[in-house]
């Protein structure tokens, strides 16, 4: 399986919210299929389908403890699903700087319109004032 099929198998089986608990549970330490299904109100053939979908995309192993076959959480493929995430988010976080620095020119821009303002308004009472006195003398 090349890489990209690892990572469309990886999502697909993220996808079930039942699987993703499942994870969730494996990631505290291995546990037994009846272990795994007892949270849960649907059959343990239909838990052991959701296991066989983990198993397939690599995400969880069965051990061998006895008469046990224990489930445990495989970290490789999630890491890649998280690598491969990182590169977006990088990229996410690079536009919300860019908005970051737009809206604080925003912001600038008003605030120093609104001085430039208040400037050219008191300029204008000076130069109404020095029309003011000229003509009463």
């Amino acid at each position: 399986m090349n890489a990209s099929d690892r990572l469309s198998a990886t999502f697909l089986a993220l996808a079930d919210p039942t699987r993703r608990a499942i994870l969730a549970r494996l990631a505290e330490g291995e546990a037994s299929v009846a272990e795994l299904a007892e949270p849960f109100s649907i059959s343990q053939p239909a838990i052991s389908k959701h296991l066989r979908m983990l198993e397939r995309a690599g995400l969880i192993s069965v051990g061998q403890d006895g008469q046990r076959r224990p489930r445990r959480i495989e970290a490789a493929p999630l890491a890649e699903a998280s690598a491969w995430l990182e590169r977006y988010r990088q990229l996410w976080e690079a536009n919300y700087e860019r908005l970051d620095a737009l809206l604080d020119e925003m912001k600038r821009q008003p605030a120093e319109a609104a001085q430039r303002s208040a400037s050219t308004e008191g300029t204008a009472k000076v130069v109404r004032r020095q029309r003011t006195r000229k003509r009463r003398r």
